[in-house]
């Protein structure tokens, strides 16, 4: 069997493994904080771009629950924030596909709809123009990240607060972002309180990283991976970031693949980083996060 076959076979199992009924929790009560009430409508569709199901002009935060069979729980969470550059959310490679993987494993995952900028058409057909124009960009996107941050700190904070509804540890919470997604988990390593600190980050093909800002003194070990040949020349803040890590020692671990562009989520291309969630998970198994 080829590696191509090994992998659709093991994302048939891991759809087995995952309880079909899945909740969707609103994050905030009423509208969320620094938010006013919006009057644009959410929208999912596939992309032509991007070749995936995406989700844009989210407004209103929330976290859709993916729940492992109760004989494999393990007592661990996860929130995943999917990337998209604040625009939109890849909501299958980057969210829904990666739940469905930790789930089979036991790992009961939150996908994250954070706050994204307004968009008026086809956010995917608008991002390149867009980011290649920076002014622009920042102009657009500027005023949403903080937003997004928040949510991702509000997040794991919620997950943690509630973690005995779901079976788990509050103290066996992590989180995984993918590019933009990637950035709001980066900061979510630096920025949490006490009460939303999570057990383990997992910056994916970060978009940034965060600058003058120490490490904090119990800060939660970092798994990293990206691939030199990045699209969007992104590469090198994953290798900042686990330098800034390990230089105030830090527990991080850093995969930095030869091919692979920018956004390989959970696609499938035949190279190395198709397995880049393997060693995620090899690493959650080595820091004792996929035992009961």
């Amino acid at each position: 069997m080829n590696k191509l076959a090994l992998r659709i076979l093991s994302i048939a199992l891991s759809l087995v493994a995952v309880a079909s009924a899945q909740d969707v929790i609103p994050l905030y009560p009423g509208v969320a904080p620094g938010s006013t009430p919006a009057t644009y409508p959410e929208k999912q569709y596939f992309s032509k771009v991007w070749n995936e199901d995406v989700v844009t002009n989210v407004t209103q935060p929330t976290l859709t629950v993916f729940k492992p069979s109760p004989d494999l729980k393990i007592g661990t969470a996860i929130v995943i924030c999917p990337g998209g550059g604040f625009m939109a959310l890849s909501w299958g490679i980057e969210g829904t596909d990666v739940a469905k993987y930790l789930a089979a494993r036991g790992v009961t995952a939150f996908v994250l709809k954070y706050r994204l900028a307004h968009t008026e058409g086809d956010a995917t057909e608008e991002f390149r123009p867009l980011f290649a124009d920076q002014q622009k960009f920042n102009a657009l996107v500027g005023p949403v990240i903080p937003q997004s941050i928040a949510d991702g700190l509000a997040a794991v904070t919620w997950v943690r607060q509630h973690a005995s509804e779901y079976g788990v540890s509050p103290d066996r919470v992590g989180i995984v972002g993918f590019s933009a997604g990637g950035s709001v988990t980066a900061e979510v390593a630096f920025h949490y309180a006490p009460a939303g600190r999570p057990a383990f980050v997992a910056p994916i093909y970060s978009a940034g990283l965060v600058d003058d800002v120490p490490v904090p003194s119990d800060a939660p070990p970092m798994f990293l991976a990206a691939a030199t040949d990045d699209t969007l020349g992104l590469s090198s803040k994953s290798v900042d970031l686990y330098q800034k890590w390990t230089a105030a020692h830090k527990s991080a671990e850093l995969h930095m693949y030869a091919k692979g562009g920018h956004g390989f989520g959970m696609s499938i291309q035949n190279i190395p980083t198709d397995h880049w969630i393997d060693r995620f998970s090899d690493w959650l198994q080595m820091e004792g996060f996929l035992n009961k």
